[in-house]
């Protein structure tokens, strides 16, 4: 009898895969060259690109880093015997200008903390998991502090109008006691109103008086550069998307004043072109103000971009509520929650991390749209460099600010995108 086993006794060692079928290889061979045609369009793609970089990388590597003026740099580029660069020392010396406009050069550090303090005030909010929670203090109150580093003055200003919600807030609760919820909210609301538009001055006014703490002011016609873009952009975006919350409740409210002047509101601002409620944030607005009324600028920009935002900003919220499943709603009035509560817990949440694509879209073209300002006279980084151009020095430079203002752009707008991808990864609860 044979003492030889037909079943195996001892495992074999595991060999590696073949190259063809894993790492770079198996991706080129999939994705580059999987069908002849794949093949055609890589290798002419790959011809194209590298006659683009062929063109372009002597370009960028002009040595003309120290050049005062456009024929400077010509003759440094002769003298280096490198043809067609560009001419980089426009940036080199008119970056700061860019960045800060026409800001007081002594006083660079109050935007450069506004906009340091900005990333911790948004860390919170951004990444709540991994910072502490007690920085949401801070990320209340810098909405009142960001203002007082950029423009200066009395810190009075800033508190009364912090004093502002305090008040509304205070009447809500004292007459949603006494004569119900939705008039406590109206009255709130007026209560604020009235303290801002009318009392808030004298009392600023009088403790200015008292206590005169505060800054240096600097005007809004010194403002200009990413410094204005930025401003603009993060008022926008901040105070659009609460905004637009409630203009897309409001637009699925049963109230019918309430529905009607929202979806008014929503269709009237999103069939207007930007550029024209600039034009009247501008131009028109003044002349419907009281005589010697000191409407700044700037604000008046924030107001309209803000306003334009939030229009948009409704519509995508509300395509992230109709896309919520109606057991959702069903679930929560099973909870026995009331209509805030629900919107609050169950509803709000599951909408926005639906529309999270939409909301970021509409963030990133609201910050691109700043440079639209350049069209009423703000020197945003585009009025900038046509006033840069202006000069005889820097007379026929273009690509090379244009350039700058795009890459800083794009850091900007790569940034957003990414970090909405980010947060779809954290918050998505689904099977891939």
């Amino acid at each position: 009898m044979s003492d030889k086993a037909y079943v195996r006794t001892e495992m074999l060692e595991p060999r590696d895969p073949p190259p063809s079928s894993v790492g770079p290889i198996h991706w080129i061979r999939e994705n580059l060259f999987a069908t002849w045609f794949d093949a055609i369009l890589t290798i002419l793609s790959a011809a194209a690109i590298i006659g683009l970089l062929i063109e372009v990388v002597p370009w960028l590597l002009s040595p003309t880093w120290g050049g005062t003026s456009l024929d400077n740099c010509r003759k440094i580029l002769a003298a280096a015997n490198h043809d067609g660069g560009a001419c980089w020392g426009v940036i080199s010396e008119r970056w700061l200008q860019m960045l800060f406009g026409f800001y007081p050069a002594e006083l660079y550090w109050r935007p450069i903390a506004a906009f340091v303090l900005l990333g911790v005030a948004l860390a919170p909010v951004l990444f709540s998991d991994k910072v502490p929670g007690k920085l949401l203090y801070f990320t209340a109150a810098y909405p009142f502090f960001f203002p007082w580093l950029l423009w200066g003055g009395t810190i009075w200003g800033p508190l009364a109008a912090a004093a502002g919600f305090f008040i509304g807030y205070g009447v809500y609760v004292v007459a949603s006691r006494m004569v119900g919820n939705l008039t406590g909210v109206i009255a709130g609301i007026l209560a604020a109103i009235i303290w801002w538009l009318v009392l808030s001055g004298y009392a600023v006014d009088a403790l200015a008086g008292i206590a005169p703490i505060g800054i240096e002011p600097v005007e809004s016609r010194k403002f200009g550069g990413f410094m204005l873009s930025i401003t603009i952009g993060v008022v926008a975006i901040g105070a659009s998307l609460p905004l637009g919350i409630v203009l897309a409740l409001g637009r699925q409210s049963d109230l019918m004043i309430v529905k009607y002047l929202s979806v008014w509101f929503i269709e009237f601002i999103r069939g207007v072109p930007l550029i024209t409620l600039l034009f009247v944030a501008s131009t028109l607005l003044n002349i419907f103000m009281p005589p010697g009324t000191d409407f700044d600028i700037i604000l008046r920009v924030l107001i309209m971009v803000t306003l334009f935002a939030s229009a948009y900003m409704a519509e995508v919220i509300r395509g992230g509520l109709a896309a919520l499943p109606k057991g959702q709603y069903e679930a929560a009035d099973a909870l026995g929650l009331d209509y805030w509560k629900a919107q609050r817990l169950v509803i709000m949440p599951q909408a926005l991390k639906i529309s999270i694509p939409g909301i970021v879209s509409t963030f990133i073209g609201v910050f691109k749209d700043t440079t639209l300002v350049s069209i009423i006279g703000l020197l945003d980084p585009l009025g900038l460099s046509n006033a840069i151009r202006a000069d005889s020095a820097w007379n026929g430079i273009v690509w090379e600010l244009y350039g700058f203002i795009a890459l800083i752009f794009f850091v900007f707008t790569f940034s957003m995108s990414r970090y909405s991808m980010y947060l779809e990864r954290k918050l998505h609860t689904g099977h891939r």
